[in-house]
């Protein structure tokens, strides 16, 4: 049984080791050139009954806890005069909650725990066909290509493995601005005290300006603006971000201007909640592939407990790989429906007039929950 996975995220790297564990072999094709190729983004909050548990299944959980940053949980809330309207301060030391984690880090933890061969780096899916007699003839950019008995996207938002499956359109929910500060405690101390280990967000009318602290010292700061039809290269200019933000805190404001380099936007989009297909032999999504959602915490977090309860299926029923795959898709529909309908309240409710109000109440009404980011 040849097991080619589509995709080399948290998603993808967690079936294979979950896999691997089970004595089941898989082989990763990544479109990136080596795992050092790009920036991984910021850091997630990792979720003890999904994204922890993934890992449990996975044999990681002491390797998670020594990267982990507990601390990172800490969360701030600030209106647009720098006033506070929600503090969390997780238990000093404790991994009882959700715990951050930068993106790279974990990525690095779950590649250096499968085999050298693993993952094939620089195969950028360009095309499924099935066989006449099941399976699959994949072929990567660049024209060369290979077979498998089964397919599973864990390609993303763009996947090509989905379009096999479903015809499910992407909508446009938001738009994020990135920029990066690099070195922050020594370069700015005063916007590294601002934001201190974890979460800080500054939220005003239809958007937010948001920080957050990475393993290395640096800082991620991410501009959400509500779904927009104008031309997003508007948002590549500091000039034009800083008048977005006209009549704001200038210690708030100064986190845009600290940025290194010019800003990078992006598009969010999401899937139509509740998107099902008819299950079909030798193929399976996983992760955003399977139910890109708004981002705000569960993203990660469902693709890696995707990954665990398919690998755990295909492990259980080795026989009828195709059986195991209508069980896990079953069970997947089940549970992330309710938690995409919830990704986009609170999505919408990020990006409203009442933002402030209506995102104190969500956390004053439970203050031990940590917040959303992804």
């Amino acid at each position: 049984m040849r097991i080619a996975i589509a995709g080399g995220g948290l998603g993808g790297l967690t079936l294979a080791r979950v896999l691997h564990r089970h004595g089941i072999e898989a082989v990763v094709y990544e479109r990136e050139a080596s795992r050092s190729a790009r920036s991984q983004g910021g850091s997630l909050d990792l979720h003890p009954e999904s994204g922890q548990q993934a890992l449990a299944e996975a044999g990681l959980a002491g390797r998670f806890r020594s990267e982990a940053r507990p601390e990172g949980e800490e969360h701030r809330i600030l209106d647009p005069a720098g006033h506070t309207l929600v503090h969390h301060q997780p238990q000093p030391g404790s991994f009882s909650g959700r715990p951050e984690i930068d993106r790279s880090a974990l990525r690095d933890l779950l590649l250096d725990s499968l085999p050298g061969d693993a993952v094939a780096w620089q195969h950028r899916l360009v095309a499924a066909t099935p066989r006449p007699h099941g399976g699959f003839e994949l072929t990567f950019h660049g024209g060369h290509g290979t077979d498998c008995d089964i397919l599973i996207g864990a390609d993303g938002a763009r996947s090509v493995v989905r379009s096999l499956l479903t015809d499910a359109r992407l909508s446009y929910v938001a738009t994020l601005v990135e920029l990066n500060i690099s070195d922050a405690d020594r370069r700015h101390p005063d916007l590294a005290e601002l934001v201190g280990p974890g979460n800080l967000w500054c939220i005003g009318v239809n958007q937010i300006l948001a920080a957050q602290r990475l393993g290395d010292g640096s800082i991620r700061v991410g501009i959400s603006l509500r779904a927009e039809n104008h031309d997003i290269d508007t948002y590549r200019s500091k000039r034009a971000l800083l008048d977005m933000f006209d009549g704001w805190d200038a210690g708030l404001t100064a986190l845009i201007e600290a940025g290194d380099g010019a800003p990078t936007p992006r598009r969010i989009e999401a899937m139509p909640i509740g998107t099902r297909w008819a299950s079909q032999p030798g193929i399976t999504l996983i992760g955003d592939a399977a139910h890109l959602m708004a981002p705000v915490g569960e993203g990660a977090n469902q693709a890696m407990l995707d990954a665990a309860e398919l690998a755990g299926e295909l492990a259980a029923n080795p026989a009828d790989p195709d059986s195991a795959i209508r069980t896990y898709e079953e069970a997947m529909f089940a549970r992330t429906h309710p938690i995409a309908e919830m990704s986009a309240r609170v999505q919408a409710m990020m990006l409203s007039p009442t933002a402030a109000d209506d995102i104190t109440r969500f956390f004053t009404a439970r203050p031990t929950e940590p917040a959303p980011a992804d």
